[in-house]
């Protein structure tokens, strides 16, 4: 017997069948049983293959979101069971590879009427969403989640494992694509060497002559440099741009980091367009007066569209492999995040 039907057997005899998660508990990760998720009308219960290790889920470690609940909102998975769809739909979709986006909105829980974010077509700031390991939705650092139908994508069978776990970090580089004029740019420079800087480096690459990424990193510079990046190693203060001599009509901020709006804004053009990447628990302490003399349009780019970075895996146009630094199993997830923030840690995946 497979495990799909073993599954169906037991959830049709009521019997909850158990599975291992990890929960934030104390500013680390607490291995649970607890029962395989139930997955509403027009959901899919997907059985996760790997699961990414992001900054955000380190952030939330330290209080980001006040989040409780089971990290994880990068993975690729596979359609375990669909309820409340058709025999064709199931047909379809189960056993199919996937990666999902991470927002739930109105729709997905039954509310009527939607929101007036979701009726202005902006589902993924809906005023009542839940986010997969992020806000108020158990995520991937376990071996099963639920996620709307609606919110999944078919992994081609070109694009392995190793690569589709990006697919949620990579839609969320394309969106800075969508977020401005790129071809109003002929270069762009990119604070931060980490996980999503090299990702925002690498999209950039694909529409623009000339990338510049400062890091204070050498190895993680180096990963950059042999996918076309130009870089540069920042040396002394974090907030101080005296280092950077060159300016920039386009600045993406993916430091992690509260000194890196600082120097974003020392180094961009007037009337330049600054993106911010980081997300960190926290404030950052920051003068607002260069925004107002240089006239700098600020934008703040979150999630992004999954076709666009299916597209770019699919095309080996992107290829994220590299920044793979080891694979833990998910049964090892506390010494998965503790080496996740080691210095010269990249992306960490754990494999259920």
């Amino acid at each position: 017997m497979c495990l799909l039907d073993l599954l169906s057997l037991l959830q049709s005899t009521g019997i909850e069948m158990p599975m291992l998660a990890f929960r934030v508990h104390n500013a680390d990760v607490l291995a649970v049983s607890k029962p395989v998720p139930k997955p509403r009308p027009g959901w899919a219960l997907v059985r996760v293959r790997l699961a990414g290790i992001c900054n955000t889920d380190i952030e939330i470690l330290r209080g980001y979101h006040s989040f409780c609940g089971t990290l994880g909102h990068e993975f690729v998975g596979e359609v375990a069971e669909l309820r409340g769809l058709s025999a064709q739909q199931s047909k379809r979709w189960v056993g199919q590879r996937v990666t999902g986006e991470i927002n739930v909105s109105c729709a997905a829980y039954g509310y009527r009427p939607v929101c007036a974010l979701c009726r202005r077509g902006l589902q993924t700031h809906c005023a009542n969403r839940t986010v997969l390991g992020i806000l108020d939705h158990d995520g991937a650092f376990a071996e099963y989640l639920a996620l709307p139908l609606h919110n999944l994508h078919p992994v081609p069978d070109s694009i392995s494992d190793q690569q589709a776990v990006f697919v949620e970090p990579l839609a969320a580089a394309c969106e800075i694509l969508d977020q401005i004029k790129i071809k109003n740019f002929t270069e762009a420079a990119v604070l931060g060497d980490g996980k999503l800087a090299q990702l925002v480096s690498r999209v950039l690459c694909t529409s623009l002559r000339r990338v510049v990424m400062y890091g204070k990193h050498e190895k993680k510079l180096a990963l950059a440099s042999l996918a076309g990046v130009k870089t540069h190693r920042v040396r002394g203060n974090p907030s101080d741009a005296k280092h950077i001599r060159e300016t920039y009509a386009l600045v993406v901020e993916a430091t992690g980091s509260p000194s890196g709006l600082t120097v974003a804004q020392q180094i961009i053009e007037p009337r330049g367009h600054l993106v911010l990447k980081s997300t960190f628990h926290g404030a950052a302490q920051v003068e607002t007066w260069p925004i107002v003399v240089k006239e700098i349009t600020v934008i703040g780019s979150r999630c992004g569209p999954f076709l666009k970075a299916i597209a770019l895996l699919r095309s080996r146009k992107v290829d994220p492999t590299p920044l793979i630094t080891r694979t833990f199993a998910l049964n090892d997830a506390q010494n998965a995040i503790h080496f996740a923030q080691k210095t010269a840690t990249m992306k960490v995946l754990l494999k259920p």
